[in-house]
This record gives C-alpha cells, structure tokens and sequence, in this order.
C-alpha cells in the first residue's frame, strides 16, 4: 500500500463557511480526521452538523478569525457574505468547496465519477470496491453511506483512507468539476441539465470535454459501460440489491473501474452484492401511522432521475397502489426543462401524482424566473396532477393502507420525510 504525503491541509486551523452542506461537511470530516483543528459556520443545525460536532469540530455562528489559516466555502454562498468578504479583508486564503477538493486531487491518485444522474451511487459504488480489496480509498461523496459511518443511523458521506487513492463525486454545475486532476474519470451519462450557468447543451458538453482533457496520458475514461458489457449485465442483475436498471448502469461502471485497477471480479460482486443504498436514492422506510404504507425517499429532480425511480419502483411493486409526491428544484430547472416535466410527468405509471411548490434555491434563482414558471402552471398542463400546499396533511387525510408513497426532490422535502418517518413509527 502506498501512503500519501501529508497535504497541506494537515495541523492547520481552518474554517468552513456554510459547514453543513453534503460537500463540505465530507471536506470538513476528512480534514479533522488528518489532524487539522476544523469550525465553521452554518445558519441551519442538522444531523450532519450534529455528526461534525461528535469528530471534535466547533460550528459556531460566526467567526472573528483569530488564528484561521485557510477559509473554505459552501458553492452555495454568495461572494457577498459577511464572513466571507471579512475573512478576503483580512488577507486569509479561501478557497471554494470544488477547489479546495481540486487540490486534494492532485495530491491522490483520483477517481472522479461525473454525469448528470447515478454520480453518487457510482461513487459510492467504487468506494466500497476498493475498501474491500483492502485498497483503503478515501471517499468523498455527495450522499451518506451506512458502510461509512455508524451501523445505525444514515451513514457518512466520507471514508478516509491512508493510501494513494482518492474517489470523488466530480459535480458539473458550474464547471466545478473543471478543478479537478484525476487519473480515472467515469461519465455515467450527458444530458441536458443545469442550463442556468450553460445556457445550452452544446455548451455543457464541451466542458465535459474540457473536463476530460485533464486526464494525463496514462488516464482512463470510463464511459458507456453497459454498451461493452452485456454479458455482466445479466450477472449484476442478479446480485444487486437496489432495485432499478438505473443501478445496473451505475455497477457496471463501477466494476469497470475495478477492472482497470486489476481488482478481482469475485471481490467487486461481492462488494456490489452488499451495496445497502445510499441516503436519500430509493431509501425505503416501513410505517405503521397514519395507516400502514411504504414511504420511499428520494433526491430525483430530473425528469431523466424521475422516470427512472417510477420505473425501479414499479418493477418492485408491479401491482402496488403508488403515489409520488415530487418538489420541483429550483425556477430555472424547472423553467427550462418544463417540457420534458411535462411529457415524463405525464406518462409515468402511478396512481396519484401530487406537486409541491418548487424549492427555491437561496442565491441561485432570478427573479424572471419566478414570474415565468410555477407548481400550479406544471400541474396544469398535467392529467390528473393534483396541487397541494401541505403535503403532510394531504397523506394523512387521505392515505388507506398498502400504498407505496414516493417523496422526491432534491430540496426541502427531505423535511417532509422525517416527519412521516417520525409520527409513522410511533407507537
């Protein structure tokens, strides 16, 4: 095993702005686990700012910067925050999320999954391979893995290993991905997406390209895997346990990368065999309140995403009453794809499809934009969609027993399934 020279972030104070993100939380786990003295900031306390404060980091309101030698920051705080103009005021280096990990790239022999959909579990994927070929990676993910953290509870969205290998999640919004330097590059899939910041596909695609070329010359590009692996298909099929051809794609380019590293078959399908799930991708709960049903919990937010859980969830539950109640994520998403919601919307197999207002990404969204689209206009042009403003109180009104209830959406529902996990399992 070959271990890493210690980065540059090892016994250093540092401070995190918006500390309880998915991203920089994993950042914040990975630094204090090397040894740094980690705080940071965020507006919201959350169990992942709970699972920070159990690894020894102080989160805090505000800082006044005394001894900080390096401030890192949330992609979703504006350039305008108060601590972060303080801290550029007083000299003190910040570096944002994506390139903050851009340099922990260059110092690991980096895997980056990138794609519009299945990064995470392709991610995770990957990680978990390589731990159990005894490679011991460290993982940086943008979900929450149970393999990673306690045996109860969701899980952590970051391993820290002390060898060579580093496996990411290399997010396309923004061109974050662009300060990235892997060895290893996965494209799990291209679509349009994000179109916001690259205002048309082409433009997303050449940036992938851009992405590409920082491969050396020895690098590998994974992409397309299951058009070259038919034969292990059919295998994956068999011993994965999360449900959806979605995932077959995703295990598939994962047990390519293992091939690359020489990894045994036997080890990735064993591996791949035991994959739980991850936080928040098809996470399925059993409740017995208001009435017995099934609540599945998932972070879809693209019609590409949508389509592919209602499929996985039909195909488990082919003669299941199923529900699906989805948030919309953020105006200018849902501005620009409004067509393609509306076709997969209206053509997906369930019984009752319920739309909440859209989430409203903080620093993100145009004001155009909110006059130009909404939930009520969505379900408008939908058959037999139906509008609700209190999601809580609509299910357990209405719910009868046995149903199937899919929660979906990448912002603040995730709020809605813990009060149904918490008032369902009351006794």
């Amino acid at each position: 095993m070959v271990n890493v020279r210690p980065t540059q972030y090892d016994f250093m104070n540092i401070y995190i702005i918006g500390i309880g993100g998915i991203g920089v939380s994993a950042l914040a786990k990975y630094y204090a686990v090397k040894g740094s003295r980690v705080t940071g900031s965020d507006v919201v306390q959350s169990e992942i700012t709970d699972a920070l404060k159990k690894l020894g980091v102080t989160i805090c309101r505000k800082s006044d910067f005394l001894h900080v030698d390096q401030v890192i920051y949330s992609p979703a705080v504006p350039k305008t925050h108060p601590e972060l103009k303080k801290a550029k005021k007083l000299g003190i280096p910040c570096l944002s999320y994506p390139e903050a990990l851009g340099e922990l790239t260059k110092q690991h022999y980096t895997i980056a999954v990138s794609g519009t959909h299945g990064k995470s579990t392709t991610t995770a994927m990957i990680g978990l391979i390589l731990a159990k070929a005894g490679l011991d990676p460290t993982v940086i993910v943008g979900t929450k893995l149970k393999e990673f953290g306690p045996s109860t509870g969701s899980g952590s969205n970051c391993r820290v290993g002390k060898s060579k290998y580093l496996v990411i999640e290399a997010d396309e919004h923004f061109a974050s991905f662009l300060h990235y330097w892997p060895k290893i590059i996965v494209i799990t899939n291209i679509e349009p997406d994000h179109l916001d910041y690259y205002k048309t596909f082409a433009n997303l695609k050449k940036t992938f390209e851009k992405f590409v070329s920082h491969l050396p010359k020895k690098g590998i590009l994974i992409k397309n895997a299951k058009s070259k692996m038919h034969k292990d298909a059919a295998k994956i099929r068999q011993i994965l346990k999360v449900p959806g051809e979605h995932n077959v794609d995703n295990a598939l380019a994962a047990l390519a990368v293992a091939r690359a590293l020489k990894i045994p078959n036997k080890v990735s399908f064993k591996a791949l065999n035991e994959f739980k799930g991850t936080w928040r991708r098809f996470e399925i709960f059993q409740l017995k309140k208001p009435v017995s049903y099934t609540l599945v919990s998932d972070y879809g937010h693209h019609p590409t995403e949508i389509k592919a859980t209602i499929q996985a969830a039909r195909q488990k539950w082919p003669k299941k009453k199923i529900w699906l109640v989805y948030q919309p994520h953020q105006y200018q998403r849902t501005y620009y794809l409004f067509k393609e919601f509306v076709q997969t919307l209206s053509n997906i197999p369930v019984d009752k499809l319920i739309l909440l207002d859209i989430y409203d990404v903080p620093g993100r969204e145009g004001e155009g934009f909110r006059k130009k689209v909404s939930s009520e206009k969505l379900t408008s042009k939908i058959k037999n969609a139906l509008y609700v403003k209190n999601a809580k109180q609509y299910l357990t009104k209405n719910l009868r027993g046995g149903e199937i209830v899919i929660v979906m959406g990448a912002g603040d529902i995730y709020n809605l399934v813990v009060q149904l996990v918490n008032s369902g399992k009351k006794n």
